[in-house]
């Protein structure tokens, strides 16, 4: 049986920023690595040249619109017949649900299924869902069911508060699945750096510029402490994403940059750096799988100020690493800025527990190698050399 592995994504860069060392493991372990993930030829190249083949499909991020699901279903059904793999790896929500139906009816010898994140249907707080979108999740619950039911599987979470909802909902099977915090961090590419000397002090938002990622409950935040007299320096550092229910749009962000409110740096390319030129971290999301921007933040020797949430608290111990928040709560967020924004100590203090904790439990090498564990677990059913 022909060693081949195919990894399917809903983007291309977040292939290569959270599970390129995955694929180039196996490649060097003699496997055949295809990735799928839509159009990106400058990603296609760097790949390609790195060994690893990538195959466009037409998949999008935003909405659930039935010709457009089945065509993507159809695209990937295709795709797996003609490489034939023998594992096909799905991560996060599309490519778990119409990826893991396509490797179903395919009948792919072994699956394994990525839980990033529960997504927008998820997040919603109560009281502020629509009939629809209570139906579209009862869709997508039924969807799990079926497409995490392959018989030689398993699923990875990344947080013990996303398996008990996918267990309550019995869209996981008991006992098929595997707890792998984060997706890693290289803590090379990611060195301790000293707090920029300047004043006044950074508070940074890295994230994507969207209402579930807490940056309404930022800005909000910001505006308070402005009108407090805190000095502070408020920095947004992110893309729009508008294929995203809750992006924020464009007017709403010119108008913050416009006040005079909070500084616009777009996104970046260098994280490390950019993470470097602040003091203090601050991502107040209202649910993650486990967010890789707190991970580097820890890494990076900072503090962090995030919402008590399933994911933000697995990376932020409150008091030992950061501070945990009320969720959409912009005053109980301000109140946590306010102190360390003023406590130069006690970020430090925060910010070195961080630092050691990330590498004892989030490094890179930890991930790949718990990943490959699993691999393996569902290959050896088969026959399958890892």
């Amino acid at each position: 049986m022909a060693r081949r592995l195919l990894i399917i994504v809903h983007e291309a860069l977040f292939f290569t920023s959270h599970r390129l060392p995955i694929g180039l493991a196996m490649r060097d372990r003699g496997w055949e690595v295809h990735v799928a993930a839509p159009a990106d030829p400058a990603v296609q190249a760097r790949l390609a040249a790195l060994g690893i083949t990538m195959h466009p499909i037409p998949l999008t991020r935003g909405g659930m619109n039935p010709w457009a699901e089945l065509k993507l279903v159809a695209a990937l059904y295709a795709l797996i017949r003609r490489i034939d793999p023998v594992l096909v790896h799905h991560v996060s929500l599309k490519p778990v649900l119409w990826g893991g139906l396509a490797s179903r009816l395919a009948r792919v010898p072994a699956a394994v299924h990525a839980i990033t994140g529960l997504g927008f249907l998820f997040t919603i707080g109560a009281g502020r869902e629509s009939a629809k979108l209570r139906l579209l999740r009862a869709i997508v619950q039924r969807l799990y069911r079926f497409s995490l039911r392959h018989r030689n599987s398993l699923a990875i979470f990344q947080n013990p508060d996303d398996l008990a909802l996918f267990e309550s909902f019995g869209m996981v099977r008991p006992a098929h699945w595997r707890m792998i915090k984060g997706c890693g961090v290289d803590m090379q590419a990611f060195p301790a750096r000293p707090e920029p000397a300047e004043e006044p002090p950074v508070a940074m938002f890295p994230a994507r510029l969207l209402g579930d990622k807490g940056v309404n409950e930022f800005v909000a935040a910001a505006e308070i402490l402005r009108k407090e007299g805190v000095p502070a320096r408020f920095v947004l550092v992110g893309r729009r994403d508008p294929d995203n229910p809750t992006d924020i749009g464009e007017e709403k962000l010119q108008g913050w940059i416009e006040s005079g409110l909070v500084e616009y740096w777009g996104y970046s390319t260098d994280m490390a750096g950019t993470l470097a030129k602040a003091n203090l971290i601050v991502m107040p999301s209202y649910r993650e799988g486990l967010p890789r921007g707190l991970i580097e933040a820890a890494a990076t020797q900072r503090a962090i100020v995030t919402a008590d949430v399933p994911g933000c608290r697995e990376v932020v111990r409150h008091e030992q690493t950061g501070l945990l928040v009320r969720v959409r709560d912009a005053a109980d967020t301000a109140q946590a800025m306010r102190r360390l924004l003023l406590d130069k100590a006690e970020r430090a203090r925060l910010a070195a527990n961080g630092r050691a904790m990330a590498a004892a439990e989030f490094s890179v090498e930890h991930f790949v190698a718990e990943s490959l564990k699993v691999y393996g677990a569902v290959l050896q059913p088969i026959g399958v050399e890892l």
